[in-house]
């Protein structure tokens, strides 16, 4: 076993101050009152951890792995697939900039499930964005697979990384289909597993947004009450709203979808954007945790012309910024929500009835191109 690294305590680098300062702010913005409020320019957090996986990336900012294999195998032992899941992609996205922590979590333990599934995410993370990631996503799927199959007979969070692997390497149809049962053989309502296969389905067709949405709304038709994977036909719609290759586009004045494909399935989008508004009034205003869905669901109803909507889903998600989907066309995706919700401040009248303030802008055109892994 290789002797791990000692700790000296390097200072922070900046990546790491600003991720600190804004676990600080998000602390002080739970501090003050609950009711929710429009959130100002200087109270917005982007990406902001929730209560348990702050500790964990702080301690990782110093080095230190403990927390975060306590909240991983916390994860592991309750069967809390879809927090594993994020807990898992948070970290990995962390290790990117510090690696320290995971470097020496894997020496002291190198058969921790938990600490091959952060690896795995983290090789899957830096070879996303390569130009030659195909290549790269093919080497790692071995080692990724290999991974998932030491995680035990429950845990599908590790082969939903292995189907973001197959998704980027272009894997043929009969890989991926195995790696899916795998993945719902150990948990048949496990959202990212069901992201990843959306995903994919997307990409293998040239025109399949009637086949994404038959899909997300069977999945989401089969699963508990309160299930996540009840969000996956938004999912769905914004992969139509945003798919590139059959002309889509925005009105100039009124950031209305223009394609044929979405005038021919907006019933349907519109039944998606209805399904999770219902399980985003499950969560309690400004809750870090269903913040990702209420960003979602915010572009998806701008999108859609739905703007009272829209409205009262910014102001339930409070201070609570996501990079997803903002970083679809942007690569400030700060920047792009608070467009987005200035403009919601400059329209008034549309939403006013609702919310008390005015009707959301649109979001740039050009989406659909940087397809993630761990996008939720």
């Amino acid at each position: 076993m290789a002797e791990p690294r000692p700790h000296n305590h390097p200072e922070p680098s900046a990546v790491v101050l600003a991720m600190l300062r804004a676990f600080l702010r998000t602390a002080a913005a739970r501090a003050r009152s609950r009711a929710p409020r429009p959130a100002q320019d200087d109270d917005v957090l982007l990406d902001a951890p929730d209560d348990r996986l702050a500790p964990a990336l702080v301690a990782a900012a110093h080095g230190e792995h403990g927390p975060a294999a306590r909240l991983l195998a916390g994860t592991r032992h309750d069967a809390e697939w879809d927090h594993r899941d994020r807990y898992a992609t948070r970290l990995a996205a962390f290790a990117r900039f510090r690696s320290e922590w995971l470097d020496t979590w894997r020496a002291t333990a190198p058969d921790d499930p938990d600490a091959l599934l952060v690896a795995a995410r983290l090789a899957v993370h830096r070879h996303w964005d390569s130009p030659a990631r195909t290549e790269l996503l093919r080497q790692v799927i071995p080692s990724v697979v290999a991974a998932a199959e030491t995680a035990g007979p429950a845990d599908p969070v590790p082969w939903r990384t292995a189907l973001d692997a197959a998704r980027g390497a272009g894997a043929e149809h009969a890989e991926f289909e195995r790696l899916w049962e795998q993945a719902v053989r150990r948990s048949p309502h496990h959202y990212g597993s069901h992201v990843a296969a959306l995903e994919y389905l997307a990409a293998a067709s040239s025109d399949g947004h009637g086949e994404c949405l038959d899909f997300a709304e069977t999945a989401a038709q089969e699963a508990p009450e309160e299930a996540l994977v009840r969000a996956l036909p938004l999912h769905a719609a914004f992969t139509c709203l945003t798919a590139t290759g059959t002309g889509t586009g925005t009105d100039a004045r009124t950031g209305g979808a223009t394609t044929a494909a979405v005038r021919t399935h907006r019933p349907r989008l519109d039944a998606a954007a209805d399904r999770a508004i219902t399980l985003s009034a499950a969560h309690p205003a400004a809750d870090p945790w269903a913040a990702e869905l209420r960003n979602l669901l915010v572009y998806v109803l701008v999108r859609l012309e739905r703007h009272q909507d829209a409205a009262e889903q910014l102001r339930l998600t409070g201070p609570y910024v996501t990079s997803f989907p903002w970083d679809r066309d942007t690569d400030d995706p700060l920047g792009g929500f608070l467009r987005v919700r200035a403009d919601v401040r400059a329209h008034p009248g549309e939403a006013a009835a609702a919310t008390g303030t005015a009707a959301p802008g649109r979001p740039r055109n050009g989406y659909g191109e940087r397809v993630r892994p761990g996008d939720h």
